[in-house]
C-alpha cells in the first residue's frame, strides 16, 4: 500500500454531514419516476420519517430528499431535542418547499420512532438512523407497519439482534416493501467495476483479504452537568459496546463486507485478539486496537486490522491478494487500483475506472426509492446482515479470546442491550462506571460472548 493509494475519500461521510450543512447535495437522481398503485401516495409524494437525527441521519434524509420525484420530509424522532431540532433546521435550509414538519410531528423520547411510524401511509418510507443498538427493534416494526425502510449501518450489536434482522428482512420480503442498507460501498461505482473485474479473474484467484481502519482515536465529549448516565452514554454511542457493537462494528464493517464481497462468500470462522492500551483516561468500554483473522470455507483468509491511537501508521482501505496480482480499494479509496505484481508500484497498474464521478451516498437512495416507484425488487437485508455479523463475531472473538465458528456464533443467547422497548432516560444502562468512573472492559479470557 503505497502513497497512491492512501487518499482518503474526498465526499463527506454522514459523521461530517452537520458540518457541511452548507454543501449542495451532490449526485444526480434517477431519471424516471413512474408511480404504480400501492408503492406510493396517488398524489405521488412519497412521505419521509426520520428516526436519529445525527449526522447519519440528516445527511440520508438530504439524499432521500434529493431523489427524482416528489418527496416530503414528514415526521422526525430522536432522544435528544436539540440535536432533533438542529437536523430539521438543516434540512429546511437545504430544502425549504419539501419538509413539512410542524411541531406535532417532531417526537422526542425512546417512544418516538413509534410515532414518526404512526404518522406515515403505508408505502411511505423511514430512514433509520440511531444507534444501531435500536435497529433491529425499528426496523421490525417499520415492516410490521408496512413501510419501506432505508437503514443504516450497524444493523445489530449482538447475535439476537442480527436473528431478529433477518427474521424482519423475510417479512419485508413477503410483503413486497423494498429495504435498503447504508453500506454504501457496494454502489460506489469505480469500486463496482474493480470487484466485477476480480471477479472476472484480473488477479487471478483470490487468497487473501486484508480490511483495514487505522486513525487518530475516536473522542468522548464531556459529561454535561447533570446529565444522566444513559444520556451520557447515548451522547457517546461510538464508545459503548452495548450501544454500537465496537469500534470493529461500527468503523470497520464496509471494509469488512468489501472483502467479502471481493470474496463472494462468508467466513466459517474467527479468531482475533484486541486490548485497551492507551486509553487509560477515557471514561469508555473500547478497545483500541482489534485483529480479527476469519477463514473462508476454501481455506483462505480475512484479516481485519482496526486500530484508533494517535501517532501511528494510519490506512483506510482493503487489500486483495489473487494469484495473479493484487488490488487496493474499500472505503477510504477513492481511486481502487489492480496491478499485475503483489508490488504496488504505478508499473504495475492494469486496471482503473475510467468513468464519471460517484456519490454513493446518493446512489444508494435513488435506487431505493426507483424501486419503490417502479415496484422492482429491492431487499438488502440478508446480505447487510450477513456482513454486520461478520464484524461482530470478528468482536466476539476479539473480545474472548476464542475460535468461533460462524453457526454457533449466531446462535448466540448473549444479549448486550436488554430491555430497550421499555428503555426511557431513567432506566439503567446495560453498564455502570464503578466508584471510580470506569467502565467494564471485555477481557480476553474471561468474556463469555456465547
Amino acid at each position: 500500500m503505497n502513497s497512491e493509494n492512501k487518499t482518503s475519500s474526498s465526499l463527506p461521510s454522514r459523521r461530517e454531514f452537520l458540518k457541511n450543512s452548507s454543501k449542495a447535495v451532490a449526485g444526480a437522481a434517477l431519471a424516471s419516476a413512474i408511480v404504480r398503485p400501492g408503492y406510493a401516495a396517488e398524489s405521488n409524494t412519497i412521505k419521509i420519517a426520520l428516526v436519529g437525527c445525527g449526522g447519519r441521519g440528516t445527511g440520508a434524509a438530504a439524499n432521500a430528499l434529493g431523489t427524482a420525484g416528489p418527496t416530503k420530509l414528514w415526521a422526525v424522532a430522536d432522544v435528544f431535542e436539540p440535536r432533533l431540532s438542529a437536523s430539521l433546521s438543516n434540512l429546511s435550509g437545504q430544502f425549504p418547499k419539501q419538509v413539512e414538519v410542524p411541531r406535532d410531528r417532531q417526537f422526542v423520547g425512546f417512544d418516538g420512532f413509534k410515532h414518526a411510524i404512526d404518522s406515515l401511509d403505508k408505502g411511505d418510507v423511514v430512514l433509520l438512523a440511531t444507534p444501531p443498538a435500536f435497529r433491529s427493534l425499528h426496523f421490525e416494526y417499520a415492516v410490521q407497519k408496512g413501510l419501506n425502510v432505508f437503514m443504516e449501518k450497524s444493523f445489530a450489536v449482538d447475535a439476537p439482534g442480527i436473528r431478529r434482522v433477518l427474521k424482519t428482512g423475510e417479512l419485508a420480503k413477503q410483503k413486497n416493501l423494498k429495504v435498503a442498507s447504508g453500506l454504501m460501498s457496494r454502489h460506489y461505482k469505480p469500486l463496482e467495476e474493480a470487484v466485477q473485474e476480480i471477479h472476472d479473474g484480473k488477479i487471478g484467484e483470490v487468497i487473501t483479504a486484508w480490511a483495514y481502519r487505522m486513525h487518530g482515536p475516536v473522542g468522548v465529549s464531556t459529561r454535561q452537568a447533570g446529565q444522566k448516565e444513559l444520556a451520557y452514554q447515548i451522547t457517546n454511542y461510538s464508545n459503548f459496546t452495548w450501544l454500537n457493537g465496537s469500534f470493529i462494528v461500527d468503523w470497520l464493517i464496509h471494509n469488512i463486507d468489501v472483502c467479502c464481497w471481493v470474496k463472494n462468500d462468508w467466513p466459517v470462522s474467527v479468531q482475533g485478539m484486541g486490548g485497551r492500551q492507551t486509553r487509560s483516561k477515557e471514561a469508555d468500554q473500547l478497545f483500541d486496537h482489534y485483529g480479527a483473522e476469519y477463514t473462508f470455507p476454501d481455506g483462505t483468509r480475512l484479516f481485519a486490522q482496526a486500530r484508533h491511537i494517535s501517532n501511528c501508521f494510519d490506512f483506510f482501505g482493503d487489500v486483495i491478494h489473487g494469484t495473479k496480482g493484487c488490488a487496493v480499494l474499500g472505503e477510504g479509496i477513492t481511486k481502487p487500483l489492480l496491478y499485475s505484481s503483489h508490488l504496488q508500484k504505478s508499473e504495475n497498474v492494469i486496471w482503473k475506472y475510467q468513468g464519471a464521478p460517484c456519490n454513493h451516498y446518493q446512489v444508494e437512495h435513488d435506487l431505493l426509492f426507483d424501486a419503490i416507484r417502479n415496484d422492482k425488487p429491492y431487499n438488502e437485508t440478508e446480505r447487510s446482515a450477513k456482513s454486520c455479523f461478520t464484524a461482530i463475531m470478528g468482536r466476539m472473538a476479539c473480545e474472548s479470546g476464542q475460535v468461533l465458528t460462524w453457526d454457533e456464533a449466531l446462535a448466540s443467547e448473549v444479549v448486550l442491550a436488554p430491555g430497550l422497548e421499555t428503555m426511557t432516560f431513567d432506566s439503567k444502562p446495560p453498564v455502570e462506571p464503578d466508584a471510580s468512573g470506569h467502565y467494564p472492559i471485555a477481557m480476553p479470557g474471561q468474556t463469555k460472548v456465547l
